[in-house]
């Protein structure tokens, strides 16, 4: 019988309250690995009203900034001891190459220090007043119960980004993760609890959307909710948190434009647009999915970018020589496969891929890398985001040309532009619609670096000092030294 994993709620693994379970399989085996706790609303119910115990308690409460950011550091030690372990579950959960999460979870401490280390730097300010008996300062409060649901394409990174930073400033959180991704999740927690945090203030429901999610979303006691995963998804959860005053911060879809003009150095340019869209099978927000390349290089970078394509090594994740694992699931395949087959009805040519490799020793949701010619910017496969390792290439002609093609979609969250121009590099990061863009990289992050998303790519700031801004609340405080009578009760005082 496969392993059985509990929600984590107030400190420790708790079973689902109808005792129902579902199985989390490894995409490129098919085998099952675990079973994972079905939530419903009733375990969410008692998570949030576990976190919003611990909120008002004094364990937690009453801790100083400080002393937050110990806590932080404490678990950010705790992640790189168990870091290699933390990757090869990961791995083996969502397909993503073993070599990459090791990279990741070893990084991942250092958003936990950057974090700690911005706990007690956020601080109010003392506002001039017209009256000299009239102090007026502003505090910064953390807001409450943080509601946070994950996405499984980089589920400790991902939940990183959202729960460092509301536990920094003094919150507690829900945690509702993917349903293909629980385990490291839950491990997170666990770790925390190690490290010092109270019970309470980090607590896992695991399940689905609409059965422990939705709950998540609508409890009274949630004052903010932070989502990353589909644009669709996320419309709704701003509709319900619009309904009810609270806040959100909304990582969404994109279809980002990956730009080469004929300046570039085109092998570096064609290994960017391969790093872009290939790397972790193109199942990131940030794919730079679109690839936009000057007419006089655009044969050139085909060519190389079809070549490395078909030279990518497809297989078992955990194998270090391999470059290239399973989509995390078998809608996900079916998704990527339906799209292909749109674009060849609707014109494209399909110059590698296209297809579900052969001659492979696993059974996985495989998918071979796509490079696809002869398309538009009003065709369906260019226009929506497929999550999956898609290269749609188009010629253009001139700067202006290209920023029209760029900005011609509903998302807006990254873009990389491939030129050795100064000057047209800092004129296309002003004049591109995108919230993150790299000049001669891609996929560069930093803890540091604030990352938002512009119309349907989201709402909210994700990483950096701004960050901590979103899960605060800032309060004006006025206070009257003069002890002596009021003049007149009717004038407002300032």
């Amino acid at each position: 019988m496969a392993e059985r994993l509990n929600h984590f709620i107030d400190g420790k693994r708790t079973a689902p309250s109808d005792g129902r379970y579902f199985e989390s399989t490894n995409p490129a085996t098919l085998e099952v690995l675990y079973e994972a706790a079905r939530g419903n609303a009733e375990d969410v119910d008692r998570a949030v009203a576990s976190a919003r115990k611990a909120f008002e308690a004094s364990a937690w409460s009453r801790l100083t900034a400080t002393q937050r950011g110990h806590l932080l550091r404490r678990l950010g030690d705790l992640i790189g001891e168990h870091a290699d372990d933390l990757a090869l579950s990961e791995s083996l959960d969502n397909g993503k190459l073993l070599r990459e999460m090791r990279g990741q979870m070893r990084a991942l401490p250092e958003y936990y220090y950057y974090y700690a280390g911005l706990a007690d730097k956020i601080q109010g300010t003392q506002i001039p007043a017209t009256s000299l008996e009239i102090l007026n300062y502003t505090q910064w409060e953390p807001l409450g119960v943080v509601g946070a649901i994950t996405p499984w394409n980089s589920p400790l990174t991902l939940t990183t980004s959202k729960i460092a930073p509301a536990l920094a400033a003094g919150n507690t959180v829900v945690i509702k993760p993917s349903e293909y991704t629980s385990r490291t999740v839950l491990r997170l927690a666990e770790l925390a609890d190690e490290a010092g945090f109270p019970a309470g203030v980090v607590n896992v429901v695991t399940g689905f959307g609409i059965e422990a999610g939705a709950p998540l979303v609508s409890h009274p006691s949630l004052a903010k909710i932070s989502f990353t995963g589909s644009t669709a998804t996320g419309s709704r959860i701003a509709s319900e948190a619009a309904a009810r005053f609270i806040g959100c911060t909304l990582e969404l879809g994109g279809k980002s434009p990956n730009i080469v003009f004929d300046d570039a150095n085109i092998a570096n340019a064609s290994m960017g647009v391969v790093a872009g869209i290939f790397a972790a099978a193109g199942q990131t927000c940030i794919a730079g999915s679109r690839v936009f390349a000057h007419a006089s290089v655009f044969d050139e970078l085909v060519e190389r970018v079809t070549a490395r394509a078909r030279s990518i090594r497809i297989g078992d994740p955990l194998h270090n020589d391999t470059e290239l694992g399973p989509l995390a699931f078998a809608d996900q395949l079916e998704k990527v496969d339906s799209y292909v087959k749109l674009g060849a009805t609707e014109g494209a040519t399909v110059h590698a891929g296209g297809k579900q490799p052969e001659g492979l020793e696993l059974p996985g949701y495989f998918y071979s890398p796509t490079v696809l010619t002869d398309v538009n910017n009003d065709m369906r496969v260019v226009r929506e985001e497929i999550f999956g390792p898609v290269a749609a290439i188009m010629p253009f002609e001139t700067e202006h040309e290209l920023v029209a093609l760029a900005n011609d979609t509903e998302y807006g969250l990254a873009a990389g532009v491939w030129t050795q121009n100064l000057a047209r590099a800092h004129r296309l990061a002003r004049r591109i619609d995108a919230g993150t863009i790299w000049v001669n990289t891609y996929r560069a992050m930093s803890p540091m670096s604030p990352r938002q998303g512009f119309k349907s790519s989201g709402v909210g700031i994700e990483h950096g000092i701004q960050s901590m801004y979103e899960y605060s609340r800032l309060k004006s405080v006025w206070i009257n030294t003069d002890e002596g009578p009021v003049s007149d009760p009717f004038v407002m005082r300032g």
